[in-house]
């Protein structure tokens, strides 16, 4: 008789519009994994009955996605550092009775930034701006990359000084010179400029100038789409390298199917096809 294949999913609400199926689809034909991927919309009140009932149906992991990362934090029994560090989790992992809580897309930024656009962190200045939900997660492996300063800005300034702390205080920083503050309050010029602020899903620009930019600097938003973001359009008129957040996308997700099936699909061809 036949095993069933593994049977994964992608958890959010919203969620039909997630690319995951697509992806995880892919790795699993370059890998040869026989696996299911599937999409789970939770009643906003509803993530954890979610999880429990796809856990009770054989599921063997799930990507997490907004609204819920910090309940999947929450209902972890055991968490990863990044994901400790990142104080959300976007890997699920079942086994035994356990939840096991890990945080990919700090990984996948990193590696779509030095791996495939071949840009190295360590020794830049670099400028996060925003301090939500999507600038913590991304922290730790940033900083694992030793830049020699990582600046933080945010219109809620206290809330720059917070995390800046939080991430010394952690022993997160290593050696890297780390602080908040308000975009007022912006100094010197950055060799990587990372948009981690919602600002492109409303087609907005976040309230940073060219003097920001240094020469030849590289400008990355996390979001991404058909069509350049306005952080982009403006970053390049500054004469920055920019890309955009496909490449995290995509990678994120290459980590995620690492960590439940022990082997990291191979994503270069993936990128190509969901590019055009």
């Amino acid at each position: 008789m036949m095993s069933m294949p593994a049977r994964y999913a992608v958890i959010g609400n919203p969620v039909a519009h997630s690319k995951s199926p697509e992806i995880h689809a892919w790795f699993a034909a370059q890998t040869g994994q026989q696996l299911s991927y599937e999409r789970l919309l939770a009643p906003l009140d509803g993530f954890e009955r979610t999880v429990r009932e796809f856990i009770a149906a054989g599921g063997c992991g799930a990507n997490v996605t907004v609204p819920f990362k910090l309940e999947a934090h929450a209902l972890a029994t055991e968490l990863s550092p990044r994901a400790r560090a990142a104080g959300a989790v976007n890997t699920l992992s079942f086994s035994d009775g356990r939840i096991a809580g890990d945080n990919t897309d700090g990984a996948g930024l990193v590696t779509d930034i030095t791996v495939n656009a071949g840009v190295p962190v360590r020794g830049k200045r670099v400028l996060l701006l925003g301090a939500g939900g999507a600038a913590r997660g991304v922290l730790l492996p940033l900083l694992s990359e030793q830049p020699t300063e990582l600046v933080i800005a945010n219109r809620t300034v206290d809330k720059a000084h917070e995390l800046a702390a939080a991430f010394r205080a952690g022993g997160g920083a290593g050696g890297c010179e780390i602080r908040g503050c308000g975009y007022g309050e912006l100094q010197g010029r950055f060799d990587m400029v990372i948009n981690a602020t919602s600002a492109s899903l409303d087609a907005e620009l976040p309230p940073v100038d060219a003097a920001s930019f240094a020469d030849n600097a590289f400008a990355y938003d996390m979001m991404y789409g058909r069509e350049p973001t306005v952080f982009l359009r403006f970053a390049a008129q500054c004469g920055a390298q920019c890309r955009d957040g496909l490449g995290m996308l995509i990678e994120q997700a290459a980590e995620s199917f690492r960590i439940w099936r022990g082997v990291r699909p191979p994503t270069a061809e993936l990128f190509e096809k969901l590019r055009g």
